[in-house]
């Protein structure tokens, strides 16, 4: 039985996390409040019914924008929020900069 998907907004600001070395950045947004919450209880439900996935990250379709993308959240210990990734082509096309503020919409 296919689980039902669940549909999310949140406004969030972007971010930059830069590693230990330097040399390497991610972009993200945590995804708070009402849609963290919707977030870990699908975690829960997951691993409840044997389907979680590593690191506890969930399959999202995220929107930013016109930009629509696949990729995955992930539970941020720091602020018991989630993690969304934003990638290079996805800022480019949305013309986005760190501090942003911005809307996505997930599905998951």
């Amino acid at each position: 039985m296919p689980i039902p998907s669940e549909h999310l907004s949140h406004n969030g600001s972007l971010w930059r996390w830069t590693g230990a070395s330097g040399s390497a950045a991610w972009h993200f947004v945590t995804i708070d409040g009402e849609a963290g919450e919707a977030l870990s209880a699908t975690a829960l439900m997951r691993k409840l019914e044997g389907t979680a996935r590593g690191f506890g990250s969930l399959k999202v379709k995220a929107r930013i924008g016109d930009t629509a993308f696949a990729t995955s959240v992930f539970p941020s210990k720091a602020d018991g929020g989630w993690l969304l990734p934003v990638k290079a082509a996805v800022r480019k096309a949305e013309d986005l900069a760190d501090g942003d503020e911005l809307q996505v919409f997930l599905e998951v």
